[in-house]
């Protein structure tokens, strides 16, 4: 995950001129923690009556049930019902995944803004450099996302020091720059929320898909003892095809977490990034402008 920046850990508490005008965001994680359990109960719906259903199998258990106990599969997605309970775990595990990648691409797209965030910085430093801050701010408004929301905090700050006489350079500086942590503060949580579901899922995906193939070994060695001959060598070997699609699962919902995690953090870092470059372009730009 993206390490997160120390100041958005820190609430900054001023007052005077250096005291804050960004409002905290009213967010709730409600949702975020709901839709793992529905993704559970979503998996054991598709393995029983989707996957499960009688019409896929040659000999169906007629009394259902939480576990029918379903004999003969038709084809190769009916074999992974047999791979046992561990199998609608997975798949609330891969519906999880593909929810929180869905939730997360949305989030980090209007966090990117509307353009180049280099190109942004640049106009803003040149419309700074012309001491028009009016216009940076209005660059602000057409750019948008997290860095436009920083850096138009901290040109509000800076518009407001500049007609502070009774401050020094040092304290105006010092006043932008805790406006910036403020307002980074409040952007660097809504990026990083809910990624602790995908590199969980990336660590014992693989980890259950090999519980359920154990298990499924187990049984299969287990019906092996009780009968013999060349049709408990078949039954053996039809077990542990169909205990190995739980490792089949695992892994794959494992590689699609880390990838889609690995980009997140990524595009994140690049963000962040930003955001540290405005902080750094107001307090150089007053400083070296406003003496």
């Amino acid at each position: 995950m993206a390490e997160t920046n120390p100041t958005a850990r820190t609430s900054v508490k001023t007052t005077g001129p250096s005291s804050t005008s960004v409002q905290a965001k009213k967010t709730s994680n409600a949702v975020s923690w709901l839709a793992p359990l529905i993704c559970i109960i979503a998996g054991y719906v598709i393995w029983r009556y989707l996957i499960g259903a009688a019409s896929n199998f040659t000999s169906p258990d007629p009394n259902g049930g939480f576990w029918p106990n379903h004999k003969g599969p038709k084809g190769n997605l009916a074999r992974m019902y047999e791979g046992g309970i561990i199998v609608p775990i997975l798949i609330g595990c891969f519906l999880i995944v593909v929810t929180f990648v869905i939730e997360r691409l949305l989030t980090v797209l209007k966090a990117s803004g509307k353009g180049s965030i280099a190109e942004f910085i640049r106009k803003v430093q040149y419309h700074l450099a012309n001491k028009n801050v009016d216009a940076a701010l209005a660059e602000c408004d057409r750019q948008k996302g997290s860095v436009g929301n920083v850096m138009k905090a901290g040109l509000r700050k800076y518009k407001e020091m500049i007609s502070a006489p009774e401050l020094s350079t040092e304290q105006k500086v010092i006043a932008i720059q805790k406006e910036v942590e403020e307002a980074t503060a409040l952007e660097l949580p809504m990026l990083e929320k809910n990624l602790v579901f995908l590199s969980t899922i990336a660590s014992i995906a693989t980890l259950l898909g090999l519980l359920g193939t154990v298990m499924g070994m187990i049984r299969s060695f287990s019906n092996l003892g009780e009968s013999g001959g060349g049709e408990a060598a078949r039954e053996l070997s039809r077990g542990i095809s169909e205990a190995l699609y739980n490792t089949a699962l695992g892994i794959g919902t494992s590689a699609v977490a880390i990838i889609t995690y690995n980009v997140f953090t990524t595009k994140i870092d690049g963000i962040t990034y930003g955001i540290d470059e405005s902080g750094f372009t107001l307090t150089q730009s007053f400083a070296s402008l406003y003496k």
